[in-house]
């Protein structure tokens, strides 16, 4: 397919469906920027008919439909780049197959290869998840007319990661070793439960009036978190910028120095899980807790549940019985 510029100053549309033997279109405009457009329409919205050499069945392979999701869809995501860059691996492991040769059967076994080859059961179904999404996105919008076949795949059973977290000896022994901007950074984190990169991210315009505000969250919302007097003056160095400039790699390997033990790939978020579960330890409600971390659901906040020191104790207290055993 192309477009052209014709000697008359008419820009032509020249489109052939289906590859070689398939149908043709051809359209004039006169501003180059419809003939764009109608490209982009035609590409979308033809029939299936004018699409595929078979009724019903969708032979565009599955990287025609990722350049269609970021024309329609992906690059007005706030992350749209990152989700194209791993869209695009997935489709390279897959083969980038029609999408008529999409089956469950098929994916079954894309999932079994990865398995065997040592990839975690979490990580294939975040690729799923993703490119499931994909479809879902086309077919929303009328861009894509067939079946998701990635709909209603059951997602593999992942194992629980560990989570550690630092005890107060590990916290005073990591705040000695630290200096610097790396110093700053943890006492924000230890104190409000920040995410790494909102964290880093930080500027001196988002802390204000004993307030910390993260903008760059993982789920989009802004949160706000109080946070002391001492902290404020003590991170907010400057009135405008950046707050920090930490190299992430020498930051990880001191952590692992104070707690060698840490799981694999929690370096910084161990500092997160800290936050909370000392929360949850001093007393702390788990429905705040929800909402200072920026947990979508409950069910995420539940796993620092069991270190409250009343956890589960009303169901002595509020029990019929009231723990005795009569009434």
């Amino acid at each position: 397919m192309s477009i052209k510029k014709l000697d008359d100053d008419l820009y032509e549309v020249d489109i052939r469906l289906g590859g070689r033997d398939g149908k043709r279109i051809r359209r004039r405009f006169e501003k180059k920027g419809e003939a764009v457009a109608f490209e982009r329409y035609t590409l979308a919205n033809v029939s299936k008919k004018e699409w595929q050499s078979g009724a019903g069945i969708e032979r565009r392979k599955l990287s025609e439909i990722l350049e269609l999701w970021w024309l329609y869809h992906g690059q007005n995501l706030k992350n749209g780049i990152i989700e194209r860059r791993q869209l695009n691996k997935t489709v390279i492991q897959f083969g980038d197959p029609e999408i008529n040769r999409l089956n469950k059967r098929v994916i079954l076994e894309h999932r079994t290869q990865r398995l065997i080859g040592g990839i975690s059961a979490a990580t294939i179904n975040r690729d799923i998840y993703r490119i499931s999404g994909l479809f879902s996105a086309l077919i929303k919008v009328e861009v894509l007319d067939c079946p998701n076949p990635f709909k209603g795949l059951p997602p593999l059973a992942e194992k629980q990661p560990a989570m550690t977290f630092l005890s107060k000896p590990e916290i005073k022994k990591l705040l000695e070793v630290l200096s610097g901007d790396a110093l700053r950074l943890a006492l924000l984190c230890l104190s409000t439960g920040a995410r790494w990169g909102e964290a880093s991210s930080l500027r001196a315009e988002q802390v204000a009036n004993g307030r910390v505000t993260f903008l760059d969250t993982k789920n989009g919302k802004n949160r706000m978190i109080p946070i002391s007097v001492e902290l404020e003056q003590e991170i907010r160095k400057q009135d405008f910028g950046g707050l920090f400039k930490v190299d992430y790699e020498a930051f990880c390997n001191t952590l692992r120095l104070v707690k060698p033990a840490l799981p694999k790939g929690q370096a910084s978020h161990v500092l997160r899980h800290t936050f909370a579960s000392h929360f949850m330890m001093n007393g702390g409600n788990i429905v705040a807790l929800q909402q200072i971390l920026g947990h979508a659901s409950i069910q995420q906040t539940m796993a620092y549940a069991h270190l409250a020191p009343d956890y589960l104790k009303n169901a002595v207290n509020l029990n019929p019985l009231h723990g005795k055993l009569s009434i």
